[in-house]
């Protein structure tokens, strides 16, 4: 448990790293200059956020997800702000999904040259097993990231892809949306599970993240 929270925590900060590096990339240097261009997790982690609330999750059985701070941006700086925006906001599941292909990989090459040595007990089985079921963590972790922040709903980076491209009473009620966010997430993940016996992100998981990670590791 306590490793979920610390490669969820790492992998959000690569994400928000993403977001920074694509931003600059486009013409804002703000993440930059606010000194969160970096790989560094301790610039991006929240406490609450990065570690808290996923352990919360995690020991009450709930779905795990953690929150990074939000690497600032200005879209104004922008070269083309419509389409920069959802760009930025974009590399960030795009991250997530290269660091599982990374993990699938990792994986792969841990089954297939360090199985053989921890069977004939040159490296014991219990190392092999604790380096692939991190592995296979890191590796899912990633997924649930990419797929969650893809979801539609503000803040997330789903709703960012199109929100650059609404107009007049769409914008306003995206910018309604966006002020209520942590209720309507909460309410979505939480109350409507066990109050309507009703999981939709639990049907949205297991058609995203499960056939994802049933694809990449089909060969195991």
């Amino acid at each position: 448990m306590a490793i979920s929270v610390v490669l969820v925590a790492l992998s959000a900060s690569i994400h928000e790293f993403a977001h920074g590096w694509m931003a600059l990339r486009c013409g804002d240097p703000t993440a930059k200059e606010a000194g969160r261009l970096t790989l560094n997790p301790l610039a991006h982690l929240d406490p609450f956020g990065s570690f808290v609330l996923p352990l919360l999750m995690a020991i009450s059985g709930m779905p795990v997800f953690a929150a990074a701070k939000p690497v600032p941006f200005n879209p104004r700086r922008l070269r083309n702000p419509a389409r920069d925006e959802a760009l930025v906001a974009l590399a960030g599941p795009v991250s997530n999904i290269l660091q599982a292909l990374a993990g699938t990989l990792l994986l792969y090459i841990e089954i297939t040259f360090l199985q053989p040595f921890a069977l004939e007990g040159t490296m014991g089985y219990e190392v092999f097993y604790a380096i692939v079921i991190v592995t296979n963590t890191y590796l899912y972790v990633n997924l649930g990231l990419a797929f969650f922040n893809l979801i539609p709903i503000p803040p997330l980076d789903g709703s960012k892809l199109f929100s650059p491209f609404l107009k007049g009473k769409g914008r306003r009620i995206y910018n309604l949306l966006q002020a209520y966010s942590l209720p309507i997430l909460m309410v979505a993940l939480y109350v409507v599970p066990t109050v309507l016996h009703l999981d939709p992100l639990g049907w949205y998981f297991r058609l995203t993240v499960e056939n994802a990670y049933s694809l990449l590791t089909f060969w195991w």
